[in-house]
């Protein structure tokens, strides 16, 4: 993490093959960039700004994956047993409402053990945890289960 004073503050990695570094600028004004440099020369940046909503779905897309692919290892040894990411859509009639107005666990016997909000894993949320569309939510059941609570977030 670097400060970058009066803008706000850089944070990046260097990737595997060590010639290239990944990383974002987080503006004070809140804005982000995501940044892509050479090692040694941080000033031969392309930066790409994203608005709240593109750096959600990035992080989104970061995060949910990595989470379900952990849990679906832990999981692989439990016939029947599976995780699956379930996206909280726009326009979804659980956006803006908590998860116990889903009756998921009772509807389709899924649990709902995290949701993936900008990047952020929030584990176990309870029943008074409302959804926000752009959430991801990390479920685990019966393959018959997850296809019932896609179809619960998507319609009702």
């Amino acid at each position: 993490m670097t400060p970058l004073p009066g803008i706000g503050v850089r944070k990046e990695f260097s990737l595997g093959n060590a010639r290239r570094r990944v990383g974002v600028i987080d503006h004070r004004d809140g804005t982000i960039d995501l940044i892509v440099s050479k090692p040694g020369n941080p000033d031969a940046t392309d930066q790409i700004p994203l608005s709240a909503r593109e750096a959600t779905a990035l992080a989104n897309l970061l995060g949910a994956p990595q989470l379900v692919a952990q849990l679906r290892e832990e999981h692989s040894e439990l016939d029947g047993v599976t995780t699956r990411e379930l996206p909280v859509r726009d326009g979804s009639p659980y956006a803006g409402q908590p998860l116990g107005e889903t009756r998921m666990r009772t509807r389709t016997k899924t649990s709902i053990v995290a949701v993936v909000r900008c990047g952020h894993a929030i584990p176990s949320p309870g029943p008074d945890f409302t959804f926000t569309a752009g959430d991801v939510l990390v479920a685990v059941g019966t393959t018959e289960g997850l296809e019932a609570a896609a179809r619960i977030l998507a319609d009702g």
